[in-house]
């Protein structure tokens, strides 16, 4: 992401009554946040920027050496269970093989398991829980 479109988005947290922003575009995700809290010295609070940059570099290098991606097929939340108290589909060291369902995305109320394409261990699990997605989003590497 562009600096110049990184200042637009600062300005536009701090001149609105929004507390946070964030965007995952193109494997960069940004978090803009500010207290919307009043402060006893009556200063402006200005937005925090964090940008997850390492973690983006680190997965470019395992996808580098020869890992495989499962990627997000659809815009919408995942989930690693079926449910809140069930056990996740598959966890770092396990073994998915093609067809096996991995995970679930919600979209616009929906529930969609996604299986996955390729066969191979899980080395990392790149979604957090009941986070957003987006399309083509790496969720898990595989080897």
């Amino acid at each position: 992401m562009k600096i110049s479109k990184l200042k637009d988005l600062i300005k536009l947290v701090e001149n609105s009554k929004i507390a946070e922003l964030e965007i995952s575009r193109f494997g960069t995700k940004v978090r803009i946040r500010k207290s919307l809290e009043p402060s006893p010295h009556k200063s402006v609070s200005k937005p925090e920027l964090e940008i997850d940059l390492p973690q983006r570099l680190e997965e470019k290098e395992a996808l580098e050496k020869g890992d495989r991606a499962i990627k997000a097929p659809m815009v919408g939340t995942f989930y690693r269970a079926p449910a809140a108290d069930a056990d996740p589909y598959v966890r770092v060291g396990d073994q998915v093989r093609q067809g096996q369902v991995v995970c679930i995305i919600e979209a616009m109320k929906v529930m969609n398991e996604i299986q996955s394409e390729i066969e191979g261990k899980i080395v990392r699990i790149l979604a957090e829980n009941e986070s957003a997605v987006e399309y083509g989003q790496d969720l898990f590497h595989l080897e």
